[in-house]
């Protein structure tokens, strides 16, 4: 199992994340990005559990202000 982590306080938005895995990432109407199907940690952080990290691995590498973490 991994564990995809959005800070959702630092993202701005550039939309890196979408064009490499848009299965889980959307962009939101407040110009930040939404990680799909995942569940809210507080402190403006949302966390997914999956069996594999897949594409979130890719958004996790391009995204310019490190917002998205891939825990194993």
């Amino acid at each position: 199992m991994v564990k995809i982590i959005l800070e959702r306080n630092v993202c701005i938005g550039c939309g890196s994340c979408q064009a490499v895995c848009p299965k889980y990432w959307e962009m939101a109407d407040d110009s930040k990005v939404n990680l799909m199907g995942s569940k809210s940690a507080g402190d403006e952080k949302h966390e997914l559990e999956l069996a594999e990290a897949g594409c979130n691995q890719d958004a996790q590498d391009i995204c310019p202000v490190q917002c998205i973490h891939v825990e194993k």
